[in-house]
């Protein structure tokens, strides 16, 4: 009999959910579509501020895990007890939390306890704000050399993270804050939230 998830260890669920890297797939903007949509009928469009597709599926041509990432952003008047209930009675599994210094919930669907399911997402909550996966992603779209540099970076790393998901995301934490400034340097203010 398998063990539940939350039973399991971090070195057994990052056996279990290894780092795979898949090229692009062009659902991946479906999916998205279909969960956003979603989101806005669970929670209302009036919570929600913001909602964006994030990360690398979001970049068409880019080699990722076959992990959807949405950010989804709220104001700070919200009662995030709410939103958190109404979000894992709506089927999505709460990972982590906490509001200080911002507040940042993260949820998933698509893990199972025989793997992964055929679409797997990521669900950042944040208040809204001025997110830096924003820029690097439209950084990365409209730059494909650096797209492919990051893909690079990505096959090398999984070489030796495969089974460790938070040394893979350090050790690109580097290369990511690089492109994510040059982005922001680029494009200005252009997610600050309007007053």
């Amino acid at each position: 009999m398998r063990k539940a998830l939350s039973e399991m260890t971090l070195e057994e669920l990052w056996h279990l959910f290894p780092i795979i890297l898949k090229e692009h797939n062009p659902d991946y903007k479906g999916w998205y579509e279909e969960e956003r949509d979603k989101l806005l009928h669970t929670l209302g469009s009036d919570i929600i501020r913001r909602i964006n597709h994030i990360g690398s599926t979001a970049v068409a041509g880019l080699l990722a895990k076959p992990t959807v990432d949405i950010l989804l952003e709220l104001d700070s008047c919200q009662d995030i007890a709410e939103v958190k209930n109404k979000l894992i009675d709506s089927g999505w599994t709460l990972m982590s939390q906490k509001e200080l210094p911002q507040l940042q919930m993260s949820f998933n669907q698509g893990y199972t306890p025989e793997g992964f399911a055929e679409k797997v997402y990521h669900l950042h909550v944040r208040y809204l704000g001025d997110w830096d996966e924003l820029y690097f992603r439209d950084y990365l779209i409209e730059h494909r050399e650096i797209a492919q540099e990051y893909a690079s970076l990505k096959r090398r790393l999984i070489k030796e993270y495969q089974y460790n998901r938070d040394g893979y995301t350090d050790a690109k934490s580097a290369f990511v804050k690089q492109y994510s400034d040059e982005a922001r340097a680029s494009y200005g203010n252009r997610y600050v939230p309007a007053e």
